[in-house]
């Protein structure tokens, strides 16, 4: 297993690789589950540089996920109500199936632990069915669904997981 060096994303520069990053990963990903209008719609309110730059301001944290210094993926926390909302946890197509998720979500428990928060949350799509798998490998629980109109005529349909941090 190749180790990941996870960095905090601060920089505006730094944010637009993780924007850039994202929508490429959103397009491949996300066009056959959601449909490319859906994606481009998300993208823009939610992974795009303004947005990204936004959500910092509220207190959201950024990660950039390196590997051999490329960057490979990255993820996106915030704390709430003693708990960690996982908002996001990407990797580019080529990066996948090497572990690097399982070491992410190592590094968000430790951060957890740290912290003292209870839990790590999140939410993903109900048919995001690999994610999912991988999801549930790494110890998250399915607690619930969720339909959140997010604007546009467009939904997410998401089941939410957590993982309690021992």
């Amino acid at each position: 297993m190749k180790d990941l060096i996870i960095i905090p994303a601060k920089s505006e520069k730094e944010l637009e690789e993780i924007a850039v990053l994202a929508e490429s990963i959103w397009h491949e990903h996300f066009t056959p589950i959601i449909g490319e209008n859906q994606v481009n719609y998300m993208v823009e309110k939610f992974q795009s540089l303004p947005a990204l730059k936004q959500q910092t301001r509220e207190g959201y944290e950024y990660f950039q996920l390196r590997l051999d210094g490329v960057l490979a993926g990255y993820t996106g926390v915030h704390d709430e109500n003693g708990r960690l909302f996982l908002s996001k946890l990407y990797l580019k197509k080529e990066y996948r199936g090497q572990h690097l998720a399982t070491q992410a979500f190592e590094f968000l428990k430790n951060l957890c632990r740290k912290r003292g928060l209870s839990s790590i949350w999140l939410t993903c799509n109900r048919h995001n069915e690999h994610t999912l798998d991988v999801y549930h490998h790494l110890g998250l629980v399915t607690t619930r669904t969720e339909k959140t109109d997010i604007g546009n005529g467009f939904f997410m349909d998401d089941y939410i997981l957590e993982y309690q941090i021992a």
